[in-house]
C-alpha cells in the first residue's frame, strides 16, 4: 500500500495543480467583465465534458501498456495505435467545442454573450487536438511506473495558463484565454512527449494505423469515455433540478458540488495509480489484493478530507459565500454530501478495476443503471424533498454502484488464470505482438 500511495501522490498533486490553474482563469475573468465570465461559462460547459471524455478514453490505454513495464520500448506499437485512437476522439471533441457559438445561438443564449466568445471556441478546439496528439502520454507514464513524471506537464500547463491569462485577458478578453490555453497546451504536450521518450528509451516514430488493434483499444477506451459523459449529463440534470428549489439552496448545491470535486481528486489519483498493478496481475488473488488496497486507500483519503471539512467547514465556507444562510445550509448538508462522496470514491475505484481487467463495457452498463435511476428521480425528488433529497438520492445511486461495480470486479477477476477463457478484447496475433512479454496480450 505504501508503493501505491507513493505512485498516487504525484497524480494527486498534478490534478490539484490543474484545478488551481482553472481557478486562476475564472478569477481573472470574473474581475474583467460579467459578460466575459458568462461567455466563458457557456464555452467550458461543452469543453469540460469533451476534454474529460477524451481524457477518459485515454485512461483505457493503461491495461494494454502496463504489461510492458519491464520492457518499455516493446510498448511502442501499442502507443502508436493509441495515438491514432486519441486523435480520432480528440477530433470529435474539438468539433463539438468549435460548434459552441452555433449551439449557443440556437438554444437562446443572449446575443451579447455569444458575441463575447470571439475566437475562444476555435482556440480551445485547437487545444483539444493538441491534448489528443499526446496519445495518452500521462496514462502511459503511469502504466510504465513513471507517475512522478506526470507532475511536469501539468505544472507547466497550469503555470502558463494562469500567468498568460492574467497578462492577456485585460487586452484581449476571452481571446487572450484561448491563446493562453493553446500555448500552455503545446508546452505541456512537448514536456509530456519528452518525458515519454525518456521512459521508453527511444522515439515513438510513425506507422500506418493497425485497424484491428485500434478497435481492440477502443473496446476498452470508448466505454470509459461513455461513463464520463453519462455522469456529466446526469449531474447536469441534478443541478437543473436543484435550481428549482430556491436561490439559496441552488447556491448551497453549487458549493457542495465544488467540494465534492476536490474530494474526488483523491480517489481518482489512487484509482489511476492502482490500475497498472491490477492489469499486471496474473491471477485472481493478485488482482484482488491490488484492487482491495486501492479501495481502502481511496476511502481512507476521502475520510481524511471529510474530517478536515467537518473540522474547518465553517471557516472554509467563507471563501465560497458571504451569505450566512447559504453557509448554514451547506453545513447542514455536509454529512450527507460526505457520505455520497465516500461512496462515489469507492465506486470510482471499483470501476477503474474493471477497466484494468479490460471490462470497461460492464462499468459503463453499471453506471448507466445507477445514474439512469438518478436521472429519473432527480426532478420529482427535488420537488418533494429539495436538495436534501437530491443528495440522499446521489448517495443511494453511488451506493448501488459500489455493489454493482464490486460484484462485477469479483466476477471478472475470478476468471484470471482459468484455462480456456481467452480475453475477449485480445487482438489477433500480428508481427508486433510476438515481441510482447509473457501474458501481455491479455488473460486466459
Amino acid at each position: 500500500m505504501i508503493a501505491l500511495l507513493r505512485a498516487a501522490v504525484p497524480l494527486f498533486l498534478a490534478m490539484i495543480t490543474g484545478q488551481l490553474g482553472s481557478l486562476v482563469v475564472t478569477s481573472v475573468l470574473g474581475n474583467h467583465a460579467t459578460v466575459t465570465l458568462a461567455a466563458f461559462a457557456v464555452v467550458t460547459a461543452v469543453l469540460n465534458p469533451a476534454s474529460t471524455a477524451v481524457q477518459g478514453s485515454l485512461r483505457g490505454l493503461g491495461p494494454f501498456v502496463a504489461p510492458y513495464r519491464d520492457d518499455p520500448a516493446a510498448a511502442v506499437p501499442v502507443i502508436r495505435d493509441a495515438r491514432w485512437l486519441s486523435m480520432t476522439t480528440g477530433l470529435v471533441g474539438a468539433t463539438a467545442v468549435a460548434c459552441v457559438p452555433l449551439l449557443a445561438g440556437a438554444t437562446g443564449v443572449p446575443g451579447e454573450v455569444v458575441a463575447e466568445m470571439g475566437a475562444l471556441p476555435y482556440l480551445l478546439a485547437v487545444y483539444l487536438l493538441v491534448f489528443a496528439s499526446t496519445g495518452g502520454a500521462t496514462t502511459i507514464l503511469v502504466a510504465l511506473g513513471r507517475s512522478g513524471s506526470v507532475m511536469w506537464p501539468t505544472l507547466s500547463f497550469a503555470a502558463l495558463l494562469g500567468g498568460l491569462s492574467a497578462v492577456l485577458v485585460p487586452a484581449l478578453g476571452l481571446t487572450g484565454v484561448g491563446v493562453a490555453w493553446v500555448t500552455a497546451g503545446v508546452v505541456s504536450a512537448v514536456v509530456a512527449a519528452l518525458s515519454l521518450r525518456r521512459a521508453l528509451g527511444r522515439a515513438i516514430g510513425q506507422a500506418r494505423p493497425r485497424i484491428r488493434e485500434i478497435i481492440t483499444l477502443a473496446k476498452v477506451s470508448i466505454p470509459l469515455a461513455g461513463t464520463v459523459l453519462i455522469k456529466f449529463a446526469v449531474l447536469g440534470v441534478v443541478t437543473l433540478a436543484a435550481s428549482t428549489t430556491g436561490t439559496r439552496d441552488t447556491a448551497a448545491h453549487a458549493v457542495l458540488t465544488t467540494l465534492t470535486g476536490f474530494m474526488m481528486v483523491t480517489s481518482l489519483s489512487i484509482a489511476s495509480a492502482a490500475l497498472p498493478d491490477v492489469a499486471r496481475a496474473t491471477d485472481t488473488a493478485g488482482a484482488r489484493r491490488a484492487h482491495r488496497g486501492a479501495v481502502l486507500l481511496a476511502i481512507t483519503g476521502t475520510l481524511v478530507v471529510a474530517g478536515l471539512l467537518l473540522g474547518f467547514g465553517e471557516n472554509l465556507l467563507v471563501l465560497f459565500s458571504d451569505d450566512a444562510a447559504v453557509r448554514d445550509r451547506v453545513l447542514g448538508l455536509l454529512p450527507l454530501m460526505l457520505l455520497a462522496s465516500a461512496l462515489d470514491a469507492a465506486q470510482a475505484v471499483q470501476g477503474m478495476g474493471l477497466t484494468a481487467l479490460k471490462r470497461s463495457s460492464f462499468s459503463l452498463m453499471f453506471l448507466a443503471i445507477g445514474y439512469g435511476l438518478l436521472l429519473l428521480a432527480a426532478v420529482p425528488v427535488a420537488g418533494t424533498w429539495g436538495i436534501t433529497g437530491l443528495w440522499a438520492a446521489m448517495a443511494v445511486a453511488n451506493g448501488l454502484l459500489v455493489v454493482l461495480q464490486g460484484t462485477g470486479f469479483r466476477r471478472h477477476s475470478a476468471k484470471l488464470g482459468a484455462p480456456g477463457t481467452p480475453e475477449e478484447t485480445d487482438p489477433p496475433p500480428t508481427p508486433d505482438t510476438r515481441t510482447k512479454p509473457p501474458g501481455a496480450p491479455g488473460r486466459s
